[in-house]
């Protein structure tokens, strides 16, 4: 029987063309695995619920598979996705929470139909930061009220990133092969980093939002975590498209593409000018930190790149002393809309209602309190707020036209690097992808990693370049789950 740990997609398409494996098999090692350090052993709590139908989807590959049909380089292949993400099948939908404890979607998330299209075997659904994170202030990235605490695999005292906490654990620990995940402002990539795995938040607009719980349309995407460059950008091929019911996808026309692995090059990194952001980003590193990621730099020059070292953002100053309001009213729109639009046997249909089921259930449902739900609230949820449209151009002014295009353009750059997730902020809003890829691990066994960051619509560029770096230094280790 195939080893299911660490392979590769390629790996598991390679045993399944071969006859060493089918897809059936794969998912029940997959289960036991899940039984074995999910729920047992280390805990690790990264799955919320299994896919009743999870073993009858695979069995269908396979018969698919011997009458000659494969679909594609998913085609079999386990994926999880992140509990805010429909499926119309028997799984909920719930974001977390327990008060959308009994929610079935009544179809699936746009993205999810890709996943599908693809023969790709809807596993399960993660656990996540309830309400990605847009509950309270001080709540534990990783916990909800439906699913408890998500654990990081390097160890269970070690921060495990959030909100799409689970997903990255679940890749980690190899509790799936690829899981998608979604980011308003470092929900992927924090995670990624802290778990050992490869991220990618998307531009806005190249991954369909439909179908998704929302925090904020300003700021949303979908995207991959897996734990090669190889594999992210597979499903992120998958998952990327033109989807009528969210008409931020069209602004992909032209720039997308179908097969991000043509860009996977080993040499990627040479002649690559890349900027380091040095202001504002690298004031509170330990010396631990500061060493690793030097190292990091020396490596990324004898791989040929050219590092414009600083190339500081002029605009980091003043977006990180920028208190902006943006998602406090994009939520209370955004949620109010989703919520609207569900069965009447729910008890929530509006955050109003949300925020009182909470405090009717404050046992479960408020073990950190709901302090930000509630400013929510008290917006009009209209949009038009003086504030709100003023903040929402500031946002966009100093992530973007003073700060990363500003930056990009200056210093004619490739794209710019980032130590950990100390660019997640800027980028997420400015709406640009970042691609997280691990980077090696420090003294206590926490797990390291960097981010590049581009402008919109260089997923190419930032996927070349992390997998030359990736290919380079081979970081990546699986956690040791037998030592918990």
């Amino acid at each position: 029987m195939l080893n299911i740990e660490e392979a590769t997609i390629a790996r598991l398409q390679k045993a399944m063309e071969r006859g060493e494996c089918s897809s059936f098999d794969l998912v029940q090692q997959y289960m036991e695995r899940i039984a074995a350090y999910d729920q047992q052993g280390p805990c690790i709590n990264a799955v919320l619920e299994l896919n009743p139908d999870a073993l009858h989807a695979a069995e269908a590959a396979d018969a698919e598979r011997r009458a000659g049909q494969v679909r594609g380089p998913l085609h079999g292949v386990p994926v999880l996705v992140k509990d805010n993400i429909q499926t119309g099948d028997k799984m909920h939908t719930s974001a977390g929470s327990i008060a959308l404890a009994d929610h079935y979607a009544n179809e699936d998330a746009f993205i999810v139909s890709r996943l599908r299209e693809a023969g790709a075997i809807i596993l399960g659904k993660a656990n996540m930061t309830e309400w990605a994170n847009f509950m309270t202030e001080g709540m534990i990235a990783g916990y909800s009220s439906r699913g408890g605490q998500v654990l990081n695999p390097y160890g269970r005292n070690l921060f495990a990133g959030g909100s799409s906490t689970g997903s990255a654990a679940a890749v980690a620990a190899n509790l799936t092969t690829a899981a998608v995940g979604t980011e308003t402002s470092g929900s992927i990539i924090s995670p990624a980093v802290q778990n050992s795995v490869v991220g990618i938040k998307p531009t806005l607009g190249l991954v369909s939002r439909s179908g998704i719980i929302p925090l904020s349309h300003s700021q949303d995407t979908a995207g991959p975590l897996a734990r090669t460059v190889e594999d992210a950008a597979i499903l992120l091929g998958v998952l990327c498209g033109l989807d009528p019911q969210d008409p931020v996808t069209r602004c992909s026309l032209g720039v997308r593409v179908t097969d991000y692995t043509l860009f996977l090059d080993k040499n990627g990194l040479k002649g690559a000018r890349i900027g380091v952001p040095r202001q504002g980003f690298h004031e509170d590193m330990t010396e631990e930190e500061r060493q690793l990621f030097t190292q990091i730099l020396l490596q990324l020059e004898e791989a040929g790149a050219q590092l414009i070292d600083p190339a500081n953002i002029h605009s980091a100053e003043e977006l990180s002393q920028f208190r902006s309001s943006v998602f406090l009213h994009d939520f209370k729109a955004d949620i109010n809309a989703y919520l609207s639009k569900l069965p009447p046997h729910l008890p929530v249909h509006s955050l109003k209602e949300l925020i009182a089921f909470n405090e009717a259930h404050a046992e479960q449902a408020l073990k950190y309190g709901q302090k930000i739900l509630i400013a929510s609230e008290k917006t009009s949820g209209s949009l038009k707020e003086p504030q709100y449209i003023r903040d929402r151009l500031n946002d966009i002014r100093l992530s973007r036209t003073e700060g990363i295009d500003r930056t990009m353009r200056e210093h004619h750059l490739d794209a710019l690097l980032f130590p950990e997730t100390l660019g997640d902020t800027i980028a997420a809003k400015a709406g640009y992808p970042s691609l997280a890829v691990p980077a090696g691990y420090l003294k206590d066994g926490r797990p390291y990693g960097i981010m590049f960051v581009g402008t919109a619509f260089t997923e190419p560029v930032l996927i070349k370049l992390a997998y030359a770096f990736e290919q380079l230094s081979n970081s990546r280790k699986p956690p040791r789950l037998d030592a918990e």
